[in-house]
């Protein structure tokens, strides 16, 4: 089997001391694809390098809503058409909406947001959409562009909302969350959702789940994501495997028509 992370910052420092062996081990464990999403303009240079050469390495470029302070929105966004332009990353992201962090202004999220999905939409790139407690916002907002789909990351909300992602072309993100025992809600997700909506993602180094609680989360543990879906669902643990990583690789492919 062959699965793809479609959520790994294995570019962050938490993986300085060891990168090559969290890779050789993710491998190991059937890990072949990763898309690695940059999250500031300073971080896009460290994600492109880390994927030269490594066609099974996936770069995303954006500028995150969390670090909204640390972005100059000006600047940032030229650099990124610039960036996109001449390098044409796999997608533009990690960018989105939180409006769970009540300190971000929402207005400047909403304002970044737009100008990065204006630059997908003219480069025709797929986007890694982050969402927390904004599903509404997000949709209403992705409605206004056309987009060859993307991924939204983390997914945890309604199936009338997974609905409306679908008709946009994206696929739902799920990782280490669903192996939680309490995690009911994500585990009907999962259960009623049409196999064909999923792709796996880990969030490396963050979101670890059930039997790595509190450890720096790794991209070699996504076989533990698969192995619970196997449990929920009524496909085989490599039906799953092959659709998922289908499903992310067809949100990559539709970016490349035209390039």
């Amino acid at each position: 089997m062959e699965l793809f992370d479609t959520h790994c910052h294995l570019d962050v420092a938490a993986f300085d001391p060891d990168r090559d062996s969290v890779l050789a081990a993710a491998r190991a464990a059937g890990v072949r694809h990763l898309l690695i999403p940059a999250i500031t303009r300073a971080g896009w240079e460290g994600v492109w390098a880390l994927c030269a050469g490594d066609p099974d390495l996936y770069p995303a470029i954006g500028l995150h809503p969390v670090l909204l302070e640390e972005h100059d929105p000006q600047q940032d966004l030229l650099a990124l058409e610039d960036f996109v332009r001449e390098r044409r990353p796999a997608a533009i992201g990690e960018i989105g909406l939180d409006f769970q962090l009540r300190e971000l202004d929402r207005a400047r999220q909403q304002a970044l947001f737009e100008a990065q999905l204006a630059i997908a939409e003219r480069e025709g790139l797929p986007v890694v959409v982050h969402v927390r407690k904004a599903h509404d916002a997000v949709l209403a907002t992705l409605q206004r562009y056309k987009l060859p789909g993307g991924v939204c990351h983390a997914f945890n909300g309604s199936l009338q909302q997974a609905a409306r992602y679908r008709e946009l072309g994206f696929r739902l993100g799920f990782g280490g969350m669903l192996t939680l025992p309490n995690a009911r809600h994500l585990r009907e997700l999962a259960t009623r959702l049409p196999l064909s909506d999923l792709v796996l993602e880990t969030d490396a180094p963050d979101m670890s789940g059930a039997a790595h609680r509190y450890q720096r989360n790794s991209p070699q543990w996504l076989p533990e994501v698969l192995d619970v879906l196997a449990e929920l669902r009524p496909e085989t643990r490599e039906a799953i495997a092959r659709q998922t990583s289908a499903n992310a690789l067809a949100v990559l492919a539709a970016g490349r028509v035209g390039a």
